[in-house]
């Protein structure tokens, strides 16, 4: 069926709204709508990614502003690029590691890409200790440095991680005092708040544009998520 002919179903079948009531005009319209959908099946798909599009954008009124603005430092890639990418990540967090290569080649092949981290340290009871002392870091301008170090060392324990902050040189009693701060624990805080928001559960995840996606989903449609970000 063309455009023209449902079209012209559609106003069939409202004319039968105002002849036979809102009942039976709600009726005759939904057949329309069923037999059309049955006939083109292959609309579902951008239905569903309209809609899906739509209840991103939905969660996202309010919060955008706050979740692409870094905790100041924690950045990687271009600390100024104009396309912002957002992960949601955990240390100990196995997908967040495996991710780590997509990242590194998003970061080649986007030099206007800007991913900002935020730490959601829900997995391992070390966790939130690791997530401090990775903003401690960044408020010493050494983020990305931590951020590597520690996923590299593969366990997220208080000796590792104290051993990270010192083979990277960090400024260990400055970094002790940053993590313990109010700030910090605000952070992590307004992290958690943000990510139940948005719907996220688990770690990695991120945010491009309007899109949300959760899960380790490889450099293809991550690619595809920045450059629809960079067109929007």
């Amino acid at each position: 069926m063309g455009n023209t002919a449902k079209f012209a179903m559609i106003a069939a079948a409202l004319v039968v709204v105002g002849a036979g009531g809102w009942y039976g005009g709600r009726i005759a319209v939904e057949h329309v709508v069923h037999d059309y959908i049955l006939d083109h099946p292959e609309i579902l798909p951008q239905a569903m990614d309209n809609l899906q599009k739509r209840q991103a954008s939905q969660a996202l009124a309010g919060v955008r502003q706050n979740v692409e603005t870094p905790f100041p430092g924690a950045v990687m890639g271009n600390p100024n690029g104009k396309v912002t990418l957002v992960e949601f990540t955990d240390f100990a967090c196995g997908y967040c590691r495996q991710s780590l290569g997509d990242v590194t080649q998003l970061i080649a092949k986007n030099p206007d890409l800007r991913i900002v981290v935020r730490e959601l340290p829900i997995i391992s009871p070390h966790s939130p200790a690791a997530a401090k002392m990775a903003l401690a870091a960044a408020e010493q301008g050494k983020y990305p440095q931590f951020h590597d170090a520690m996923f590299a060392a593969g366990q997220v324990d208080e000796p590792t991680i104290a051993a990270v902050a010192q083979k990277i040189g960090l400024d260990m009693d400055r970094a002790r005092h940053i993590a313990a701060s109010p700030t910090v624990e605000a952070e992590l805080a307004r992290n958690l708040e943000v990510a139940q928001r948005l719907g996220f559960s688990g770690t990695p995840s991120w945010i491009a544009g309007d899109k949300l996606i959760a899960g380790a989903v490889g450099i293809d449609q991550l690619s595809d998520a920045v450059t629809a970000a960079r067109g929007s």
